[in-house]
């Protein structure tokens, strides 16, 4: 995918997902994102392809409880959690699954989960590493020392993602069956 001409604040810093190399999503667990308008709907469309694929548990309680919580963050409603893990998460996030699916593994996932690691500050986007900006979260691909891998390279699709974010470029339309 090449490297994405969006500047990091932290041009210098490394990151390598390694989910499904000894990693289980550990971002996902206890993962409450928040989730804007334009994004409850485009998972509410998706539903019909997505509770095939949930946990038993957790589609359960999306069933009868729905996919979003009463707990609010950033002053939007958070993704409901079940049995300790996102209600989306199963065995990877099945957002992803349906989006790489159609073209696009970032397209359906909530945007906080999506530009993972990426968070913008005063100083613009930067990638979430320990001992930068405060970052608390202890994840070890938080390290910089995990991999000698360039994020501007590594994190190409979610830098792109970030670049739409700051053109306010709309994300993609679903037909009736849930589709782009």
């Amino acid at each position: 995918m090449g490297t994405v001409a969006l500047p990091l604040a932290n041009p210098d810093a490394t990151f390598d997902c390694s989910f499904g190399r000894g990693c289980e999503g550990i971002c996902c667990k206890n993962g409450r994102p928040s989730v804007a308008p334009d994004e409850v709907e485009r998972i509410t469309a998706l539903l019909p392809r997505v509770l095939p694929l949930l946990r038993p548990a957790a589609r359960a309680v999306v069933e009868t409880d729905g996919f979003l919580s009463n707990r609010k963050k950033l002053g939007q409603p958070m993704v409901r959690v079940a049995g300790g893990w996102c209600v989306l998460f199963n065995g990877g996030c099945t957002l992803h699954g349906v989006g790489a699916e159609d073209g696009d593994p970032l397209a359906y996932k909530p945007s906080q989960c999506a530009l993972f690691p990426l968070e913008k500050g005063d100083a613009g986007w930067y990638v979430r590493q320990w001992g930068y900006e405060g970052e608390q979260w202890d994840l070890f691909c938080l390290n910089p020392k995990n991999t000698p891998r360039p994020a501007a390279e590594t994190l190409a699709g979610e830098l792109a993602l970030a670049a739409r974010s700051d053109a306010a470029i709309p994300p993609p339309t679903l037909d009736s069956a849930g589709r782009s």
